[in-house]
């Protein structure tokens, strides 16, 4: 048997043309199409029930991703044939265009790519029908709410067995100038859909349709179950994972997200209209952070690194 050797790799891809990320039957999944292209240049063996690669961080159809990242176990030989640049390239011929692979490296056989020191996601709340822009100062009150750690069961999808406790870091406005478009939270890890709860809470803060102490209470008694409903998938963008030996590049590039209409020009067609524009803006955003983030050098010497 020929001698392995772990390769972690970051990825990122627009999530609407995928059934979540990971491996699914009958379904087209980021996974299952990583697993294919490595599979079609003979680089890994794609068995029934095996999964040779592993991405760090799950995510719902719908969610875009600038920088997640995983492993593949490859021949030891192959890979010290090979440069990164090469191995991006051939990768990426074989990949499906909405998947960017941006880099590739060499780590211990023991090295688990879920074991990450933070997540970072952005959720722009102005895409939402109905959204109105609340007072800066009153946003950041709300935000606050959400930092600490506590039992996130109510606002989480929770899967058998898993733990509620989490830790939120951080959670900040996200702003273009003086326009609040959304917010930044970060995360040593979170539960399946809580950043999207989190989210519609906030918005039906904004709304008028929750208060603050309805919001405060959740959080501090989970025993008593409530469900504020979870925002849409397409406005939440997993910005990135951070590891110990891989911190989180900063932006690459400066947002040109257009603002929603507002006041009486916001009638239901030009606001259906604009969303689908911001959409597309989104995915334009990605694109060009992945341009940047996916730049390797010509040569490639083992000594340099």
């Amino acid at each position: 048997m020929s001698e392995k050797v772990r390769i972690f790799f970051t990825v990122g891809y627009l999530g609407d043309a995928f059934h979540g990320s990971q491996i699914q039957p009958d379904v087209v999944t980021v996974q299952g199409e990583l697993i294919r292209a490595f599979a079609s240049l003979k680089w890994i063996d794609k068995k029934p029930g095996e999964h040779p690669l592993v991405l760090s961080s799950r995510t719902d159809a719908g969610v875009h991703v600038r920088i997640n990242g995983g492993i593949v176990d490859l021949d030891r030989s192959l890979w010290e044939a090979l440069t990164p640049r090469k191995m991006i390239r051939a990768v990426d011929d074989r990949l499906d265009p909405n998947i960017a692979l941006l880099t590739v490296r060499e780590v211990p056989a023991d090295h688990n790519p879920r074991l990450a020191l933070h997540r970072t996601y952005r959720y722009r709340l102005e895409g939402m029908e109905f959204w109105v822009e609340p007072s800066h100062d009153d946003f950041s009150m709300w935000l606050d709410l959400f930092v600490g750690t506590y039992n996130a069961t109510n606002f989480a999808k929770l899967e058998e067995g898993k733990n509620p406790m989490r830790t939120v870091l951080s959670v900040t406005p996200w702003m273009d100038g003086t326009r609040l478009m959304g917010f930044e939270i970060v995360g040593e890890a979170f539960l399946w859909n809580q950043v999207r709860r989190v989210a519609n809470a906030l918005f039906r803060i904004a709304l008028g349709e929750l208060t603050v102490q309805q919001v405060k209470e959740a959080i501090e008694r989970p025993d008593l179950p409530v469900d504020f409903g979870v925002a849409p998938a397409q406005w939440l963008t997993l910005w990135g994972v951070a590891w110990e030996d891989e911190p989180l590049p900063p932006d690459q590039t400066t947002p040109l997200l257009t603002a929603p209409p507002s006041g009486r020009i916001a009638e239901r067609t030009k606001k259906g209209r604009w969303q689908r524009a911001a959409q597309h803006e989104m995915k334009g955003l990605l694109y060009n952070e992945w341009a940047s983030l996916g730049e390797l050098p010509l040569v490639y010497r083992k000594d340099s690194q």
